[in-house]
């Protein structure tokens, strides 16, 4: 369903590492707003619900939440370190339209709800 880079896996298991809590997982999940009209979410969760979806990816537990599978599939998660530091990057095969953040997106079926930026 997702894809995640070796760099990406790497500094996710490195900022797991730094929480020292071994039940954290990493949730990945998709919401109304931002520019385009929906944006990402990424952070540490422990909690899991039934509508919940298990994926294991390069050793990582992640969980998406049931709303956000449709938005999901097929998406490339990776992380790139620059001059100016490092961060996340999405590639969402699904998306139509991004805004210069690179953090909000639409997709052909769905507007969602965009915001001012």
């Amino acid at each position: 369903m997702i894809q995640i880079s070796e760099a990406a896996a790497d500094k996710i298991k490195q900022m797991l590492e730094a929480e020292a809590s071994p039940d954290l997982f990493l949730r990945i999940g998709v919401k109304s707003g931002g520019c385009s009209g929906f944006t990402y979410g990424m952070g540490f969760d422990d909690t899991m619900t039934e509508e919940d979806q298990e994926l294991h990816v390069r050793g990582l537990k992640v969980v998406i939440d049931q709303s956000s599978s449709r938005f999901l599939n097929g998406v490339e998660i990776d992380y790139k370190e620059s001059a100016m530091g490092g961060g996340f990057t999405i590639h969402n095969p699904n998306a139509i339209a991004t805004c210069g953040c690179g953090s909000s997106f639409r997709t052909k079926d769905e507007a969602g709800q965009p915001e001012q930026c």
